[in-house]
Formats: structure tokens, sequence, C-alpha cells
């Protein structure tokens, strides 16, 4: 597992240098999805015959990876540095360049790392060898939340492209079930992962790395942290929040 780890802290490494000729701190976010895919691909590598839960695991991490990288990618292309990392530049000043290391660039690759948990016991182990119910159930969780989330950030995409929606909240398609889709979907897919992970000897562990992300995503750097920011400039958003779920989705009231 120590090899992963190394893996994210070096690509971390080269990423805040680029940022650092850049002066985009942003690009860490890009980077995600590659940073968790450079961890399995590494689990992948140095295991001797991996097997076919290992490359099934490893293909449904490549495609979550590459469709948020580009989705990402686009949305912040033209934007400039995203606002939090702005703020923390403004608030750090010239102390900037060797503190967005450790507080961006090695923090993310430190997270990626334990999210990425059940990769390692669904890559490394030998058996069972054949694939189990617990396979096949994360598999479908899996499916079920990347739809979601996919789904999720492309009505958001087409709802901002539309110059008749600027300054108005989002609220139909999976919008109306919850403020939150992308987030809700990034959790589920994981907890998929996890299940995959968790049909190989001691793969409960790597459940630690679903139930941490969906902390983050809850309480931490997804929902807590935007939330704060569209209470505070987005009109009709608190009416939203009276009748719309933040995470879970439901019918509105």
């Amino acid at each position: 597992m120590l090899i992963g780890f190394a893996a994210v802290v070096a690509l971390g490494l080269l990423l805040w240098l680029v940022s650092l000729a850049v002066r985009d701190s942003s690009i860490v976010d890009i980077a995600w999805g590659p940073l968790i895919l450079l961890v399995g691909v590494t689990y992948y590598l140095t295991t001797i015959e991996p097997g076919s839960r290992a490359r099934l695991i490893v293909a449904l991490v490549a495609l979550w990876a590459v469709r948020l990288a580009v989705h990402i990618g686009a949305r912040n292309l033209g934007h400039g540095e995203d606002f939090r990392y702005a703020a923390w530049r403004k608030q750090y000043g010239d102390a900037w360049w060797y503190r967005s290391y450790f507080k961006v660039f090695l923090l993310q690759g430190v997270i990626a790392w334990i999210v990425a948990m059940p990769l390692y016991y669904a890559i490394t182990a030998a058996s069972p060898v054949h694939f189990t119910l617990w396979d096949q159930l994360g598999a479908l969780v899996f499916a079920a939340g990347f739809l979601f989330e996919a789904i999720g950030d492309e009505q958001l995409r087409h709802f901002k492209a539309d110059p008749a929606n600027k300054g108005r909240v989002m609220n139909s398609g999976l919008w109306r079930y919850t403020r939150h889709p992308n987030y809700f979907g990034e959790a589920v897919l994981w907890w998929g992962l996890g299940l995959i992970g968790a049909a190989t000897p001691l793969g409960w562990v790597g459940l630690v790395g679903p139930a941490v992300i969906t902390f983050l995503l809850i309480r931490v750097s997804g929902v807590a942290m935007l939330e704060k920011t569209l209470r505070e400039t987005k009109p009709g958003y608190a009416e939203y929040i009276a009748r719309t779920p933040a995470f879970f989705p439901r019918i509105p009231r």
C-alpha cells in the first residue's frame, strides 16, 4: 500500500511545481481523478498476475477518473483560479508558494490515497478467483453512482450554458431531488468500489475509503463549503434549500 502513497506524493509534487509556474493551484481539482487512478495502476503493475477483479476495478476507476478530469477541466477552462485557492493566495501572500504544497497538493494526495483503499484489496488479493455476489453488487452500485454524477454534471452544464439562466438556481432534473446530485453520485460510486474490494479477504477494511469521501463531501469540502458561498451569492437559494435535501435524494416538498 505504501507504493501507492509514494506514487501520489510524487505526482502531487510535480503538480505543485506546475501550479507555481502557471500561478493556479486549482489544477489539483482536475488531477483528483488521475491521482486515484495512478494509485490503482501502481497497485496493478506491482501485483504478480493480477486477476479479473483487478482488471475490472482499474477499468471502472479509469472510466470515472477520465470523465471527471475532462468535465472539471472543461468547466475551469478560461475562468482562472478557483475562488477557494484565490482566497488562500490572497490570505497567505508571498508565503502561498510553499504553503500551497502542504495545504493543497500534499493533503490532496494523502486523501486520495486513503479514499483509494478499496483498490488495494481488490487488485492485490489472490482470492476469490471468480467474481462473487459482492463484485456484482458493487459494479451495479458503481454504475448507479457514476450515472447519477455524470447526468447531474451534464444537466448543470446545459443549464449554465443558457444565458437566460444567469443568476438563477438550477432546480430541475436530478437537481430537483437533491441540491448536490454530483456529490451524491460520487459517494455512491465509491461505495460500489468498496463493495468490490470487500469481496476479498480483509477487504472490508477498504470501506474506510468510501466512508472518508462521503464525510468530506457532506461535511468538509463539498456540500458544506459550497453551500456557504451559494447562500450568500445566489438569490433564491434559501427557498431552494427549504424544499430540496442537501445530499440524499427525495421528492421535494
